[in-house]
């Protein structure tokens, strides 16, 4: 019983005392915290309905990423390098035959660009219709020749025992020989032999100069038509 008298007591000591004692200590402000205030004046308590909504973060725009380099720009090809024009040459020929071989050439307009080169050849064969004993012999052999179209020829008018012989070329290696023989008895003529014969003969070249393709082709052709010629590059 009188432990709880004394609980009692003071406890009715304590609520006398808080508000004379505690509340007044509560009140009185602390000087030194007053002293570290900044501009309290500007402070006051706003209501939770007049706080402004959270800001919200917004992270600067991005630079738009860079547009990918075009790719470098073809470079543009150059042209095909165009072949040096050629210099042919066609022979050889001897000197009473080779007007035949330039009308030959007369289609193709060469102008400026048909030259002649002159050599002095050692033939060591030629195609032949054998001696005919007189000159009348000779013409008459060569009016058969002409008649079967044959235009190359030459009467062997030199005293030795070739005169009044009918040339039909000379040449410089049998195979050229013997396909002159083969193309005059393509047309005909049947007394017309290939024999061995060392000599000195004077001879022309054609040279053709600037030939593209197209007129080589047109060369070969020509060539064809004379047996024995050969068509070459210019030396």
């Amino acid at each position: 019983m009188r432990t709880l008298f004394l609980i009692l007591l003071l406890a009715n000591v304590a609520v006398f005392a808080w508000p004379r004692y505690f509340a007044s200590l509560e009140a009185e402000p602390d000087p030194v915290k007053l002293a570290r205030q900044i501009e309290p004046e500007k402070l006051r308590i706003v209501p939770p309905g007049e706080l402004p909504p959270p800001a919200v973060s917004q992270k600067a725009p991005s630079a738009p990423a860079a547009a990918p380099a075009p790719p470098p720009a073809a470079m543009p090809a150059l042209p095909a390098a165009t072949p040096a024009a050629a210099c042919l040459e066609w022979g050889s020929f001897t000197l009473a035959d080779y007007p035949r071989a330039e009308k030959a050439l007369e289609g193709l307009s060469l102008g400026g660009r048909l030259a002649q080169r002159r050599t002095e050849e050692s033939a060591g064969w030629w195609v032949f219709i054998p001696p005919q004993g007189t000159r009348q012999g000779a013409l008459k052999k060569a009016a058969e020749l002409k008649a079967l179209g044959v235009e190359d020829y030459f009467i062997v008018g030199e005293e030795s025992e070739l005169r009044w012989a009918v040339s039909l070329g000379v040449f410089r290696s049998e195979e050229a020989a013997q396909a002159r023989l083969a193309g005059l008895r393509a047309q005909g003529v049947r007394s017309a032999r290939v024999a061995a014969r060392e000599t000195v003969v004077p001879k022309v070249w054609l040279q053709i100069k600037g030939v593209d393709p197209a007129l080589e082709t047109r060369l070969k052709d020509i060539a064809r038509q004379i047996d024995g010629s050969e068509l070459r590059s210019c030396p």
